[in-house]
Parts: C-alpha cells; structure tokens; sequence
C-alpha cells in the first residue's frame, strides 16, 4: 500500500487501522504522512473508547449527563470526517482542538 492509501484506511475502524499499520510496518522507507494519520486516526479510536467507558459509568449515575455525551459523539464523528477527508487529499493537516496532542502522545507510532 502506498503512504495515502494507508492514511485513509486507518480511519476505517479498528480494524482498518489494524490493516493500515500492518502494512505500514512492512513497508520501507516509512512515510510521514501515513504516520502522521495513523496517529490522528488512532487518537480518535481512543478517545471513542474513553468516551464509551464515560457514558455507561455516567448514564447510571447521572442520566442528565448522557445528552452531554452524545453531543461529544457528534463532535467525534465531525473529527473522523475531517481527518478522514485529509487523508483522502494527501494533507497533513492536524484535527482541530487535540490532533496536535494527538501527534505528541502517540510517539510509539513511529
């Protein structure tokens, strides 16, 4: 796969982002721009995450705070369209409010 094809697979799900960095570990030399939307695409898979484990432990305890959350769903799927138009355009463009913090946690991405 060449460094676009696999910046726009990493935001196919966890297992597309599995598939992209399979193939990006095989090929030599790395790209800057596959690492750099595996980590933006891998920031955003986390954060699902952590948003996941937030709603089930706060719909039981504070069901107002669920309405919260689903606007910060929202906010994720607009963040997975931005980053996922960029790495259809060959653009390394950072997401807005946490790409940058995104590119300096996820180093081990290399």
């Amino acid at each position: 796969m060449d460094s676009k094809t696999i910046s726009w697979v990493s935001y196919l799900t966890i297992i597309g982002w599995i598939v992209a960095y399979v193939n990006y570990t095989n090929s030599n030399p790395k790209q800057q721009l596959a690492t750099f939307h595996l980590r933006q695409s891998f920031g955003l898979v986390a954060s699902s995450l952590a948003l996941y484990l937030l709603f089930w432990t706060l719909v039981f305890a504070v069901p107002m705070l669920s309405f919260l959350i689903t606007i910060l769903w929202l906010v994720l799927v607009v963040l997975w369209v931005l980053g996922f138009i960029a790495a259809l355009n060959g653009e390394e463009k950072p997401l807005p409010v946490a790409g940058a913090y995104f590119q300096q946690w996820f180093t081990f991405i290399k």
